[in-house]
Order: C-alpha cells, then sequence, then structure tokens
C-alpha cells in the first residue's frame, strides 16, 4: 500500500508506569519508516476512547467503571514518552471522550456528562454535570461515542441494539422489520448543544443522520467544516441466510463503511448493507435481497472508503498537527478493534490505518500505519488477541496516542528521523 513497514518492537512488559494495575505482554509493533513509539501507560483495564489536553495530559474512558472510577487522567511530568502520574476519577464508566471550552466531557451507555477544568490541574475540579440523559439503555452497541465541533455541536452516537432488525433477532431465515423501530432512538448519530445541561434524547436532541447500525469511531473535521463517522456493518450473513451466502462470503462481506455525516442523511441500515468486493450497495436478505440485488440507485451514499468486513472500527481522528510529514497533514485516522464474524476463519483488523485527505475527501488509498498489536501469530478467535486498538487522539506535540481496551495499554506514537 504505497510505504514499506518495518518491524518497530515495543516490548511492553518492559516498560513499568508509575500505578499501573498488571503488565501487559509485549508485543511487536509494525510501524511506517520514520515513526517510533512508547508505551505511555498500562494495566489501565478496558480502555476506550482518549483525549488529550493542551498541556499534554491524557484522558482516557473505562468501558467498566474501576472501583467507582471511569475515567483516568494521565501526565508525563518528564516528557520521557511515558505517563509518570495517573488519577482515577469520575463515577460513570463508558466510551466517549471529548474536550470543549476548559470542560472534560465523557459518557456512559446511557449519558453525556463534563467536569470543569479550574486550572492546571490533572483531575478536573468542577461537578460532574450531566449534559444529555434519556438514551435507551441496551446490551448490544451501547457506546455512546461523541464528537464536538469549534462552535459547540455535540454529536452523540445511538447505536441499534440489533443485526439487522429482524422480527425474531439473530434468526435463520427471520424477514427484517419495516419500518425498523430501532431506527426512532437508535441506529444514527444525534445533535445536541455542548453549552446546554439536561437536554433528554427525544425532547432535546436533533436525529442528525440515520440508517447507521453503529458508529463508534465519530470525529468531527474543523478543516472540512463536517462530522465523519465510521461505520460497524452487519454479521452472519451466511448462518441467517445459508440460500444466498456461504462461509467464504461471510468472511468478506459486508465493508465497514467511512463516511462524512451531511445533516438528514440515510445509510441505508438496516435495508441495505455495502458489498466492497463488487463496490456495490445491495438489498439485505431479511428486506428481499439475495445477495444480487443492488439497492435503488442514488438512494443512500455510498462510503468514501470501503474497508473490509468486520473489523471494528472504533476510533477515528484527523491530523492536523505539524509533527508528522505534510502528507498527514488533514488525513484521518482510523482505529480497528478487531473481528470476531470471520470465524472459524482468520480473524482482521487489529491495527491502525490511516486515510490521505484532501478537501474532506480521500486523495490516495488508505494504508496501515500501525500494526501488530493482537501479536506475533494469526488468530482465529478475538480473545486471543493481546491488544485491541479503540480509542485515537493527537497530543499537541503531534504526536498520536493509541488506546487499547485487552491489555489496558496507551502508545504514543511520534516521529522521528533519528537513524
Amino acid at each position: 500500500m504505497g510505504m514499506d513497514v518495518f518491524r518497530n518492537t515495543l516490548l511492553v512488559a518492559g516498560l513499568i508506569v508509575a500505578a499501573q494495575a498488571q503488565a501487559a505482554d509485549p508485543v511487536e509493533l509494525d510501524l511506517l519508516p520514520g515513526f517510533e513509539a512508547t508505551v505511555f501507560a498500562t494495566g489501565l483495564g478496558q480502555a476506550r476512547h482518549l483525549v488529550v489536553r493542551e498541556n499534554g495530559d491524557v484522558y482516557v474512558t473505562v468501558r467498566n467503571a474501576r472501583d467507582g472510577k471511569g475515567v483516568i487522567g494521565l501526565r508525563d511530568g518528564d516528557g520521557d514518552g511515558v505517563a509518570d502520574l495517573q488519577k482515577a476519577f469520575g463515577h460513570a464508566g463508558g466510551t466517549g471522550a471529548a474536550i470543549y471550552r476548559d470542560h472534560l466531557f465523557f459518557s456512559s451507555a446511557d449519558t453525556v456528562y463534563r467536569m470543569k477544568f479550574a486550572g492546571d490541574e490533572l483531575v478536573p475540579s468542577g461537578e460532574m454535570e450531566v449534559v444529555v440523559f434519556g438514551f435507551p439503555r441496551q446490551g448490544a452497541h451501547a457506546a455512546k461515542s461523541l464528537a464536538i465541533s469549534a462552535d459547540g455541536d455535540l454529536f452523540v452516537n445511538s447505536g441499534a441494539p440489533s443485526n439487522a432488525c429482524q422480527k425474531r433477532g439473530r434468526s435463520a431465515g427471520s424477514p427484517g422489520q419495516n419500518p425498523c423501530p430501532h431506527l426512532f432512538r437508535g441506529g444514527g448519530i444525534w445533535k445536541f448543544s455542548a453549552d446546554r445541561l439536561n437536554q433528554d434524547q427525544v425532547a432535546d436532541g436533533q436525529r442528525y443522520v440515520t440508517g447507521i447500525r453503529n458508529s463508534v469511531a465519530i470525529a468531527f473535521n474543523d478543516a472540512a467544516g463536517e462530522l465523519y463517522f465510521a461505520m460497524h456493518g452487519r454479521d452472519q450473513l451466511d448462518d441467517l441466510w445459508p440460500r444466498f451466502f456461504n462461509a467464504d462470503q461471510r468472511e468478506e462481506l459486508p465493508a465497514e463503511e467511512f463516511h462524512v455525516a451531511l445533516q438528514d442523511s440515510d445509510f441505508g441500515w438496516p435495508y441495505t448493507y455495502y458489498d466492497g468486493l463488487k463496490n456495490q450497495r445491495m438489498v439485505g436478505p431479511e428486506y428481499g435481497g439475495d445477495g444480487k440485488k443492488p439497492a435503488p440507485d442514488g438512494k443512500y451514499p455510498d462510503p468514501l472508503v470501503a474497508f473490509p468486513a468486520h473489523w471494528a472500527p472504533n476510533g477515528l481522528v484527523f491530523y492536523h498537527g505539524n509533527q508528522f510529514p505534510a502528507e498527514y497533514r488533514g488525513g484521518a485516522f482510523v482505529a480497528f478493534h478487531g473481528s470476531w464474524n470471520r470465524a472459524p476463519g482468520l480473524q482482521g483488523g487489529y491495527q491502525v490505518v490511516f486515510v490521505p485527505m484532501k478537501d474532506g475527501k480521500p486523495s490516495a488509498d488508505w494504508r496501515s500505519f500501525a500494526d501488530g498489536f493482537m501479536g506475533d501469530r494469526p488468530i482465529r478467535n478475538r480473545r486471543q488477541a493481546k491488544h485491541r486498538p479503540v480509542g485515537v487522539a493527537v497530543g499537541p506535540d503531534g504526536s498520536l496516542f493509541v488506546s487499547d481496551s485487552a491489555g489496558g495499554t496507551i502508545w504514543k506514537i511520534f516521529y522521528s528521523t533519528a537513524e
């Protein structure tokens, strides 16, 4: 995919971070030439999204609150690329993280909170305030990832608690519900104000875009003035519809879709899926499709990029730093959590990729940027992965931070021309 990849060995267990709860297994990361990395922190639990403050402090959400704390603040006091201070706070565990106007925003499965910084303290001293509440409680696709524009528009993902909105969920041959009831409260991205408190999803929110099964990876691109997201595609085509699909097709279909979220757009879930092999949107089998029937032309947007199936995009950030080479400016980094629906075949994903962009659109093919998180051997079960990337964030010095939910690790990736 353009640049040669070289092996850059990172011995995770060899770097001891103050107050870490456990040591992660060692892995080798594959980084592009000129890039290096440090293990910024490890032993953090199920680390999810992260954000970096202007002073360099890093904040990462934890899926399940540990000892009643759902956010961890980390500080690198001596500038060696490794956190030497960490403090946990906030009683809600979850996924979303953002900073806006001296407030740290973070989310649980049904609520968005914020806390205000009074100065340079690691833990914000302001009280934990409710910004948005009332999202439906659900087991599947519950992550309320979020993004905030420079003007204070707050966007929150509300995933659909379903694979394909069947009348009998994940049951072979069961038709889809039409209209799909999950699209009323989920299956899209909602818009709120980051400056208001106690907003209810239904009473105060605006359904900004719809037809998205789940978009854990969302980010506002200030340069383009638009929201972007990467969507998790549906599962089990061959299990549920063996008349139309086989196991080989299941492993490669459907694509994981990368889109610009133009207001009021409908991206086709659950009625369609995107076939990345044919580069065509297809009617879902629950709605009369057979793997060969295309969706109506022009009704749903085609993705900017169709990524491989079941890679699970969970993190997205646009690079506007000055440290990396010029070709990275304005481009997008996407973190893939890794697949499960390719089983019993080899799993895929478990890496961070880069999408070059210009004027808000991809300008060249995407390429692998950081790989090797799952370990040095192919795996057939996601539980065999040593690390699973989730969040990506850019620091004030232009370094890229990557979080991981399996080993509880954060890497700091930087560019160096030193031999």
